[in-house]
C-alpha cells in the first residue's frame, strides 16, 4: 500500500473532487465525517475501505453523476478529468473500472 502524499489526501476518494481539508485530516486516517458536494459520499462511513469506495462511485455513476450540491457544481467541471485524480490516487489504469 501506498503512503498517499499531502495532496492526494484532498481529494475524495469516490469521485475525486478537491476539498480545502482533507477528507481524512493529514493523516490520512481521521474522517471529518463531511459530506462530499459532488457525490454526497459520507467521510468516513460510506469510503473507509477501497471495496466501499469503489461500490459508492459505481453507483454514483450509474445514476447519472448527479452533484449532491448542485450550487457548487464548476462550470467547466469534467467527469473524466476528476475521476483522474481517483485513478491516479489508487494507482488505476483501467478506465472502466471507474
Amino acid at each position: 500500500m501506498t503512503v498517499p502524499n499531502e495532496t492526494e489526501l484532498h481529494f475524495c476518494r469516490v469521485c475525486g473532487l478537491y476539498h480545502d481539508d482533507p477528507p481524512y485530516g493529514h493523516s490520512g486516517k481521521v474522517p471529518s465525517f463531511e459530506i462530499c458536494v459532488c457525490c454526497g459520499v459520507e467521510f468516513g462511513y460510506e469510503d473507509t475501505t477501497a471495496d466501499a469506495a469503489e461500490h459508492y462511485r459505481k453507483r454514483w455513476i450509474e445514476n447519472g453523476t448527479n452533484w449532491f450540491d448542485p450550487s457548487a457544481k464548476p462550470r467547466s467541471w469534467s467527469l473524466e478529468a476528476q475521476l483522474e485524480k481517483v485513478r491516479k490516487a489508487t494507482g488505476s489504469s483501467e478506465k472502466s473500472s471507474l
